[in-house]
């Protein structure tokens, strides 16, 4: 069963995911559903349940102590996605 959603995002992002979608022969739709699909599934308890490709990757590349993960998704998604 599909259910509409209606998403408030800055029209740069608009436009620059409409033109991504175009170029990848895919909808809009098809995007966001598969980011939201990309998700952690669920909270166990206080620990949270990733998707069984991220449990296979987890540890499997050494970073930094300081590494800043939500800083290098951002800038990774601004690049791709605004070419920024």
């Amino acid at each position: 069963m599909t259910t509409q959603l209606t998403l408030t995002l800055q029209e740069d992002v608009i436009t620059a995911a409409k033109e991504y979608a175009d170029v990848s022969g895919k909808s809009l739709s098809d995007l966001v559903e598969g980011y939201f699909k990309s998700l952690p599934v669920k909270k166990v308890g206080k620990k949270k349940r990733y998707s069984s490709l991220i449990e296979e990757l987890k540890g499997s590349v050494p970073l930094p102590k300081d590494f800043d993960y939500k800083k290098e998704l951002e800038n990774e998604l601004t690049n791709r996605y605004l070419g920024i």
